[in-house]
């Protein structure tokens, strides 16, 4: 299918899909918190979480009678799966152990900045596009911007913060979910999008399991000491996080166009910011903020010129 086709469908179920993407994304940092903050260990919740969708999904595919064994689709799959949901989700999960759910969704809005910069097969069509250009410097200075604090004490001789390396390692999360994003696009698989995502998920789920073992969060385990609330957003994860909202955005790619499906990189952040402020007591500061409109204007920018761009092919067609 052609990127600039789309399929018919009804006007609820689109609004439903985007409700579904915009809300349920930008509610995961906040619910990662509270599992966390509950007692569930990051890299467990993170092997919990993708190995029960990517079972729940690939027993759905199974039920259909889809095609699943496939080694070459399994290998992309292993490869997409860790990139995104081990390394750029798995940064995450630690980080918010140290770090306010708000901060992290700030921190990773600057996601579209690293993949026009790692995008190399389109680097002549996107950097002779002015708006591109004025995009990514200025979501550098956006992210700049949210560094400043901590850069101000490095510099100062007051000593690093501790924020600083896992500010640091978000923002490698999100060039790695930015290269497996680019990969997994060129690198196409045979199967259903279904059989893909459940091979992600559950090589992804096992890849935490070995990780949590090092980290040490099995010595001294107790299941019954963690609070049910965790339990509540570790099943609010697996089921609407990795399955629901992740199958709406599939579907939105099919019958609307990309640049508009791609208005939920706006859109989570801020939810994550309010979820975090309002529920859970988070201290968000101005410059924070600041840098989050920076990068959000970025994100605009560069997707400015992929909307005419857009626009103007369906108009001559």
């Amino acid at each position: 299918m052609s990127p600039n086709t789309t399929k018919t469908a009804s006007p609820l179920l689109v609004v439903i899909a985007f409700a579904t993407v915009y809300l349920v994304w930008g509610s995961t940092y906040f619910f990662i918190r509270i599992a966390e903050q509950g007692g569930m260990p990051p890299f467990l919740l993170g092997a919990l979480r993708f190995t029960i969708a990517g079972l729940l999904l690939m027993s759905w595919c199974v039920i259909k009678k889809e095609k699943i064994f496939v080694a070459r689709d399994i290998v992309i799959a292993a490869f997409t799966g860790v990139l995104l949901l081990f390394v750029g989700n798995g940064i995450v999960i630690w980080s918010e152990k140290t770090l306010p759910s708000a901060m992290v969704a700030i921190l990773v809005s600057s996601a579209p900045i690293w993949f026009v910069l790692l995008d190399k097969p389109h680097w002549s069509e996107n950097f002779k596009n002015r708006s591109t250009i004025i995009g990514l410097v200025i979501g550098f200075g956006g992210v700049i911007l949210l560094f400043s604090k901590q850069l101000g004490s490095l510099f100062g001789g007051t000593g690093v913060s501790s924020e600083l390396p896992f500010m640091l390692l978000l923002v490698l999360g999100s060039i790695s979910w930015s290269y497996g994003s680019i990969y997994a696009k060129r690198n196409p698989v045979s199967v259903s999008g279904s059989v893909g995502t459940a091979w992600q998920m559950i090589i992804a789920g096992i890849v935490y399991i070995p990780t949590a073992f090092i980290h040490g969060e099995f010595n001294h385990l107790h299941l019954q000491t963690i609070h049910p609330l965790s339990w509540v957003a570790l099943a609010y994860l697996v089921i609407f996080g990795s399955i629901a909202a992740y199958s709406a955005y599939v579907w939105l790619l099919q019958v609307r166009p990309a640049t508009q499906v791609s208005t939920y990189a706006y859109v989570n952040p801020v939810i994550a910011v309010v979820l975090g402020v309002v529920f859970a007591s988070e201290d968000i500061s101005l410059t924070q903020m600041a840098g989050l409109l920076v990068i959000l204007a970025s994100v605009l920018l560069i997707n400015l010129a992929k909307y005419r761009k857009t626009q103007s092919v369906l108009v001559s067609g």
